[in-house]
């Protein structure tokens, strides 16, 4: 009976030859990374959504905060509904602003995430 060789194993210890191709798979995380052309767009328009939201509260509180100067002008004797507005009257818009930024601004972000993860 004549003896089968034995299986010869092949040890590979160099990076491979060619890069596998992905087939048309697109991956935004890459184009990212490597800051090509379309993840420099990615990245401004997740920046661009957040300075319209910073924008948008920068705005609403000029516009709340703004003219309070000229009321309390107009009413110089009113000095304890001056540290009534300040003190209580300022206080709940302030935090539903803030809470709607803190929101918007993890919403973009999440947004971001999606995209760029493909899910």
């Amino acid at each position: 009976m004549p003896q089968e060789p034995a299986e010869r194993r092949v040890v590979v210890t160099g990076p491979p030859r060619r890069a596998r191709r992905t087939s048309g798979y697109y991956r935004p995380r890459t184009e990212i990374d490597e800051q090509t052309t379309l993840g420099h767009t990615y990245v401004r328009s997740l920046m661009r959504i957040q300075l319209r939201a910073g924008l948008t509260v920068f705005a609403v509180l000029a516009l709340l905060i703004g003219p309070l100067p000229l009321v309390f002008a107009a009413a110089p004797d009113a000095r304890r509904l001056e540290w009534a507005v300040l003190g209580f009257g300022l206080y709940p818009p302030l935090v539903l602003l803030a809470r709607w930024y803190v929101r918007r601004a993890e919403r973009n972000e999440r947004d971001f995430v999606r995209l760029v993860e493909d899910r």
